[in-house]
């Protein structure tokens, strides 16, 4: 199969993914509405070609929080990414490694922190939330130092679990319930399963073993169900920034206010994001609330964006309208779910050779140039700065 965009891995991975954890990826809350409205909006807006403009020495690299980039694209926390492919955040953390792009490791991956750092020779970033047991996130935290990881992005919207219908009908849950139904899946997908019975990697490697009573699937599903602290404010970010001297990345705002509070919280950037489309469904999409974001506190702190890119284009419009950087989840884990390793390779390809491209035919030639002009008229009001 030739792989020429983003949807071709998609439908690749659905094919090679248990339908399960294929849906747990690509899917949202209740209605789906905030899932399916990042990816419309993004279609939405139209871009300004340009002509008899030289397009020499073009390039897409740029920097992220301090660190050089090949192209201003990092690697979305995702939890499950082991589930997706065996080892799956080893093969995402190599990947982009040799990409030079940065990979953002989640709490709930099933490689574990120092998995990832034994298997790499980069620093990548980590994702945490704040959680009620307060002791591990510390611990946590310290981990992270101790794996050399350069950034700390803090998710803040997940004080409360979403509910994902696919999820609830598949019998997703830590551990998955072995119904009749997910067995003849998983016997449908011999590649997969193949894979996870070569690997020792099947839990999530970052809680099990490192909390007391916390030793296997079972008391794990326990321990999370009540961990996430619906009792979490500004002030536990600022005892986050406290613990960890790096760069700090908060996560998960889509209001001009909270991007105030954000600025002033010493964090070194804001990711606009709703979860995916996951949290809180009838919400506005990233795409559409980051140019006021951007304009209200882009001087103060560096504003990135996550939700619904699927294509090199989209990161080229989210540029044009405030963002500093742009981050890939589903994208990735198409890619990882399709081809492993090669897969999230030929996702990162696929979206810096049309970020290159497009930004040529719009008639700039380096990232800082990219700004609201490569925004055609007829596109959304909310889309021109």
């Amino acid at each position: 199969m030739t792989i020429t965009c983003i949807e071709d891995l998609r439908v690749l991975a659905k094919k090679r993914v248990p339908r399960m954890f294929y849906d747990y990826a690509d899917s949202g809350s209740w209605t789906e509405s905030s899932y399916r409205a990042n990816e419309a909006d993004f279609q939405a807006i139209r871009l300004r070609q340009r002509v008899a403009v030289n397009l020499e020495d073009r390039s897409t690299a740029t920097q992220m929080v301090g660190q050089d980039v090949t192209m201003p694209v990092a690697i979305a926390p995702t939890g499950l990414a082991g589930m997706q492919h065996a080892d799956g955040e080893i093969l995402v953390a190599r990947a982009c490694e040799a990409f030079g792009v940065p990979y953002t490791m989640s709490t709930m991956s099933i490689c574990s922190i120092e998995d990832v750092a034994a298997a790499t020779r980069q620093p990548f970033w980590f994702q945490v939330y704040v959680m009620r047991d307060r002791g591990f996130i510390e611990r946590l935290i310290a981990r992270a130092r101790a794996a050399n990881c350069s950034a700390l992005v803090l998710t803040l919207d997940l004080q409360i679990m979403g509910q994902r219908h696919k999820d609830l009908k598949n019998g997703l849950s830590a551990p998955p319930k072995p119904t009749l139904a997910n067995l003849l899946d998983l016997c449908r997908k011999p590649r997969w399963s193949l894979a996870m019975l070569r690997t020792r990697r099947h839990g999530f490697g970052n809680i099990v073993g490192h909390v007391q009573g916390v030793d296997d699937l079972g008391s794990l599903a326990q321990w999370t169900a009540r961990q996430f602290d619906p009792a979490l404010s500004w002030d536990d970010v600022a005892w986050v920034r406290r613990l960890w001297p790096g760069k700090l990345i908060l996560k998960g705002v889509q209001d001009v206010e909270d991007a105030r509070l954000a600025a002033a919280s010493g964090a070194d950037a804001l990711i606009v994001s709703n979860h995916g489309g996951r949290q809180l469904d009838g919400a506005e999409s990233s795409i559409r609330v980051l140019p006021e974001i951007a304009q209200a506190v882009g001087q103060r702190i560096e504003v990135h964006m996550d939700g619904g890119v699927r294509s090199g284009q989209d990161v080229l419009k989210a540029l044009a309208l405030g963002a500093r950087g742009v981050y890939i989840g589903r994208s990735m884990l198409y890619g990882l779910g399709a081809m492993g390793q090669a897969g999230v390779t030929r996702a990162l390809e696929i979206i810096q050779r049309e970020l290159d491209l497009s930004m040529a035919f719009c008639g700039r030639t380096q990232v800082g140039q990219v700004d609201g002009g490569v925004i055609a008229k007829s596109s959304p009001q909310w889309a021109l700065r």
